[in-house]
């Protein structure tokens, strides 16, 4: 519930999406593979990793996809549900929206969201390590983790600050920032 989420269309106001069985999403996903698309995007995917961890081990054991799955979520994880993912997510794209505790309250009544954040993003990169291109398409992310930061106006000493913080869990190597 970030004020300024970009998705609030159809994260909040809903109608937009289509209920499926695991079977059909499994399939959804080798069809949209087999269109070209570079990876398997799944956002806000948090409560779904229930629904999704079978889908996924299946998507892995079977070897039938042969592009990235991303997980990409708002950097708010808890480290017990990424450890259920270890080894099926390729890419991880998790925000890290502020260094301050004031400011996570303030736009997303997450206060403890800087501690939050930083925890499941080691986690990302424990499971990840350095990440990697493509060697088909080296401009092509194949593995690794890609964390995106959003500066808000009139906060850029907080920026600079989730840059300190990155920079003290993560090699310049480990992640790739956004």
């Amino acid at each position: 519930k970030c004020v300024f989420c970009k998705n609030k269309v159809i994260s909040r106001e809903g109608g937009l999406g289509k209920e499926m069985s695991s079977d059909e999403l499994y399939e959804k996903i080798l069809e949209l593979a087999e269109s070209g698309v570079h990876n398997i995007n799944l956002v806000t995917p948090t409560h779904f990793i229930g629904a999704l961890l079978p889908i996924l081990e299946k998507l892995k054991s079977s070897g039938e996809l042969r592009i990235p799955i991303v997980y990409n979520s708002s950097g708010y994880e808890r480290v017990e549900s990424l450890r259920a993912l270890d080894g099926l997510i390729d890419i991880y794209m998790p925000d890290f929206k502020y260094a301050s505790s004031e400011l996570a309250e303030r736009y997303s009544a997450a206060p403890d969201y800087p501690e939050v954040a930083e925890a499941a993003i080691r986690e990302m990169i424990r499971q990840r390590g350095r990440y990697r291109y493509s060697t088909d398409e080296p401009e092509i992310l194949e593995s690794g983790v890609l964390v995106r930061h959003l500066v808000l106006p009139s906060h850029r000493a907080d920026s600079i600050e989730v840059l300190h913080r990155l920079r003290a869990i993560a090699e310049p190597e480990d992640i790739l920032i956004s």
